[in-house]
């Protein structure tokens, strides 16, 4: 019998693929290639790259077969696998005293309960890692496969004060495995959130000295305010930011990121969007965000998004369109989007766009993004007003690739609701004008 984590059940075959052409099927189950165990799915990719490889393969009904395939370098097998890994998710061993997972409310499906501390995850999906859960051996892959770029949540470089932090004693040992990466050129980008009282100030400075020792393969560095809900109880006590907070830390980075950029040529450090929204300052302009390097975690969307929608609306020749919808959004996008539909109305006289913030009550008040907003938020706050013929809404409300928001509840539950069909907008400048604009396909 082979250990079940050597083995890989074969989920899907591509149709037309080497597999289809070699009689693979769903079932069927990979032990090896080239006499190597596969670990999971970078093991995989790493050994189907060559031109000859020897596939031994386990049928449904048992039986063992030896596939030998010549094939062009780097040409894809057609292979699925269940799960995308091809091995369990690693989850994590920490208790930060600022993660959001620990302040959602119960009941909630199980899956939004699961915290991953997955370095294949950060290569994969982007998805941040503090390095507590990463082995030597972990560490070998990484720089064999050029696993590249590693998101790491840095939090401080402070080693006794990240302990604190993370509630864990592993986790000021954890940065040297930063240092590593470091020196076998590793590509790798940070973050920071950053807790009132506790890792700002005169320990961010710090942070951001440290930091700036792994330039250049250290690309980005963000900072970002730690998320604070309504659900905290017997939870380490956190304070939230003030607009005089939020100033300080703008005027930190900002200094930073000017001897960042006369040093190395890019500014390095970055402020989450939330900051200026907190600061009352504006956005600052797209050449300050180095190509966009964190906008998953909320570095530049706003500046990507109003440059993207100013750009769609110059196009636009404008006319007499008549028609009258409505937006919703958290309450950091609620200034900017309000921006861009005025400019679209001064080209197009007689659409009737209303913009809507919608307060977040399930996380609480703190909580602006739209991505953190729930289906029973948005009825209860909309119900009873001018939504027009549709109502749109951003794609990150949803859950990937589905219909579903935060609360379980789907779109047609909201369009039930408020009686308006809802538009899904994705997450570009140019398909919110598009949308906007053109989005009345029966007007």
């Amino acid at each position: 019998m082979k250990d079940k984590h050597t083995v890989h059940t074969v989920f899907h075959i591509q149709p037309g693929s080497i597999a289809e052409e070699l009689q693979i099927e769903p079932g069927d189950k990979i032990i090896k290639i080239n006499d190597q165990i596969i670990e999971d799915v970078f093991d995989y990719q790493y050994f189907i790259q060559d031109e000859y490889i020897e596939i031994t393969l386990q049928k449904a009904e048992g039986e063992e077969w030896l596939l030998e395939v010549e094939k062009e370098y780097g040409e894809d097998l057609g292979i699925e696998f269940e799960n995308g890994l091809m091995s369990e998710y690693r989850s994590c061993h920490n208790r930060c005293i600022f993660c959001f997972i620990d302040q959602m409310p119960k009941g909630m499906r199980e899956t939004l309960y699961f915290k991953d501390d997955d370095m294949r995850l950060s290569f994969l999906q982007g998805n941040y890692v503090t390095l507590t859960n990463l082995k030597d051996a972990d560490l070998d892959r990484i720089i064999k496969y050029r696993l590249e770029p590693i998101n790491i949540s840095f939090q401080t470089t402070n080693p006794e004060l990240r302990c604190r932090m993370l509630n864990n004693r592993f986790a000021g040992t954890a940065l040297k495995k930063a240092e590593r990466l470091f020196e076998a050129g590793i590509e790798m980008n940070g973050q920071i959130v950053l807790c009132k009282g506790i890792n700002d100030g005169r320990e961010l400075m710090r942070s951001i000295k440290d930091l700036m020792k792994y330039i250049p393969y250290l690309k980005s560095v963000s900072v970002v305010p730690v998320g604070i809900t309504k659900y905290r109880e017997g939870l380490a006590p956190l304070e939230p930011f003030s607009k005089e907070d939020a100033k300080e830390v703008l005027t930190l980075i900002h200094e930073y990121q000017k001897i960042c950029y006369d040093k190395y040529g890019y500014h390095f450090i970055h402020a989450g969007d939330e900051w200026y929204l907190l600061a009352e300052e504006p956005i600052p302009e797209e050449e300050n965000y180095d190509g966009y390097l964190q906008l998953e975690n909320g570095v530049g969307m706003i500046r990507l998004l109003l440059n993207e929608s100013e750009e769609a609306i110059g196009k636009m020749k404008g006319n007499n369109k008549k028609s009258e919808m409505s937006l919703a959004t958290g309450l950091l996008a609620y200034p900017y989007l309000k921006q861009i539909t005025d400019k679209i109305k001064e080209k197009y006289p007689r659409l009737v766009i209303h913009v809507y913030p919608v307060i977040n009550h399930f996380f609480g008040e703190r909580i602006t993004v739209s991505g953190l907003l729930t289906a029973g938020d948005l009825i209860t706050q909309l119900k009873g007003r001018i939504l027009g013929t549709r109502l749109l809404l951003p794609c990150n409300m949803l859950r990937s690739g589905e219909d579903v928001f935060l609360d379980d509840k789907r779109v047609a539950d909201v369009e039930r609701a408020l009686q308006v069909k809802i538009d899904i907008v994705k997450s570009s400048g140019r398909d919110l004008v598009d949308s906007i604009v053109r989005g009345d396909k029966d007007e």
